[in-house]
């Protein structure tokens, strides 16, 4: 593993562009690759704006297991990279350590928070966005059923789970069936789980179903296009996978937290500490497209739109879940 690391690093760095002298960023994927087509590619395509926009250039790792957590954060720290952004929750023990021991290093985790001054951690209000969808799939649904597949059985993913129950039930489903794919990190990579389970919820009369399953969902869109049915994608835009039969997706803005990320630390204004962005302050929304446009009808739409803006004002509340309370929908 060290050896590839340092390769890498070696490759990367001789083609390393001069104006990038004062930042060398480093960008680190979770489990579920790079081209996931959900959570990590959006962060790859945030640091790819970044790059076309300015010219620096970037080096990247995608993790096959937990153990290279913190051996790629170590080598990307004693190489001089900076800022180190990394995707994922599962970072944060990891990142402990090791920003602990390289103080001069700017740091971003997304997805969880660590308390450290040169850490900036980037959350967002999953359960807000997903509420909206949840609107979304209670009005196209024939059946009054849709479904809910999370990826990894975590608090995380229950946030998901529990703002899309709030919304559905709010626009008239009268029942969502819920799954989770698994309790290991294996979840997060499995479309071949995630489309039996897709067609499981289907037989149960579920005709819209929401998969927040990072790789594992592109399985379970698969399946409800091949049944004629809705899935609804996460993270990025999913839309264009499955045309005409992706509802919508809850777009998480995990590419504008890391393009951030490496412009303010090119402009000298990278700031350690938290940031948590729902509705308001655009890091999720629902996504509308060519690919669904014939999907979502001018009162979903305006149903949609008006549930956003009442979570904004705080008409609405949308319950989070944390490990010590229960989805109260």
């Amino acid at each position: 593993m060290k050896r590839i690391v340092l390769g890498l690093l070696a490759a990367t760095a001789l083609a390393f562009p001069a104006l990038a002298d004062d930042i060398k960023p480093a960008l680190l994927y979770d489990l579920g690759g790079k081209f996931d087509k959900s959570f990590n590619e959006a962060a790859y395509n945030g640091a790819e704006k970044f790059k076309k926009e300015t010219g620096i250039d970037y080096v990247d790792f995608e993790i096959s297991n937990a153990s290279q957590r913190e051996q790629a954060l170590r080598r990307f720290a004693e190489d001089g990279r900076n800022p180190i952004i990394m995707t994922g929750f599962s970072f944060v023990d990891s990142l402990t350590k090791v920003a602990a021991d390289y103080p001069d290093t700017k740091f971003e985790i997304i997805d969880d928070a660590v308390d450290a001054p040169n850490v900036r951690s980037v959350t967002f209000k999953e359960n807000e966005g997903s509420y909206v969808v949840g609107v979304l799939a209670a009005m196209a649904s024939k059946s009054h059923k849709v479904g809910f597949i999370g990826g990894m059985d975590v608090p995380l993913i229950r946030k998901f789970g529990c703002g899309y129950v709030g919304g559905a039930k709010a626009a008239g489903a009268t029942e969502v069936v819920y799954n989770m794919t698994g309790d290991t990190p294996a979840a997060w990579n499995d479309p071949a789980k995630g489309g039996e389970i897709a067609k499981t919820q289907m037989d149960q009369g579920a005709d819209v179903i929401y998969a927040a399953a990072g790789g594992t969902g592109v399985g379970v869109l698969q399946a409800a296009a091949d049944a004629g049915k809705l899935g609804i994608g996460v993270d990025s835009n999913q839309n264009g996978l499955q045309p005409g039969h992706v509802l919508t997706s809850m777009v998480k803005r995990v590419d504008v937290a890391v393009y951030n990320g490496l412009m303010d630390a090119k402009d000298g204004k990278f700031t350690a500490g938290a940031q948590h962005l729902g509705l308001k302050e655009g890091g999720v929304d629902y996504a509308m497209d060519d690919n669904n446009k014939d999907l979502v009808t001018a009162e979903m739409k305006a149903a949609a739109d008006k549930a956003k803006q009442d979570i904004i004002d705080g008409k609405i509340e949308v319950h989070d879940f944390t490990t010590d309370s229960k989805c109260p929908y």
